[in-house]
């Protein structure tokens, strides 16, 4: 008879796969539901908003995918996601939102890229938008606990 052990491998592999999965599709339908406060909605064709939903939303898998490796080059371990969960999970959030207020001040003040509509709320004194702030703390938190929550379940295997 074989006997079972439990374990709790790092599945690290599989969790990054799935926080790609999870932010890729949590980006595109922030980018889609939230296009219409951009002037790009009003101003550009339909082929130009796709693009820009399509465009946005692969540079935010990458911002996204660039801030949870370099929180884990710096603070996760070769355990992670069963342990460092937190020390990550709290640097990519940095990375992420500090990316974000940067790229919204300089692609709307300096390179003017995008502009905001009307409508649009702005957060005071960092005079960004407040849905892509939103976006960048629900989107990387949904996706980096989806990511890791399959991954803290304990797996029985047989011993060799």
């Amino acid at each position: 008879m074989k006997s079972y052990s439990t374990i709790t491998g790092p599945h690290w592999l599989s969790a990054l796969r799935r926080f790609a999965v999870i932010t890729f599709l949590g980006h595109l339908i922030w980018e889609a539901a939230h296009i219409p406060l951009y002037t790009i909605w009003v101003e550009g064709t339909w082929g130009e908003i796709i693009f820009a939903a399509v465009h946005c939303t692969g540079g935010d898998l990458l911002i996204a995918m660039s801030s949870i490796l370099l929180a884990l080059f710096f603070f996760g371990t070769g355990s992670w996601p069963q342990r460092r969960v937190y020390p990550v999970l709290g640097a990519m959030m940095v990375m992420g939102l500090g990316y974000t207020v940067f790229s919204e001040w300089l692609n709307i003040e300096v390179r003017e890229a995008w502009a905001y509509r009307e409508i649009m709320p702005v957060i005071p004194i960092i005079d960004a938008g407040l849905t892509p702030m939103l976006q960048w703390i629900f989107v990387p938190l949904a996706a980096y606990f989806g990511a890791v929550r399959h991954s803290s379940r304990k797996v029985d295997v047989p011993d060799a």
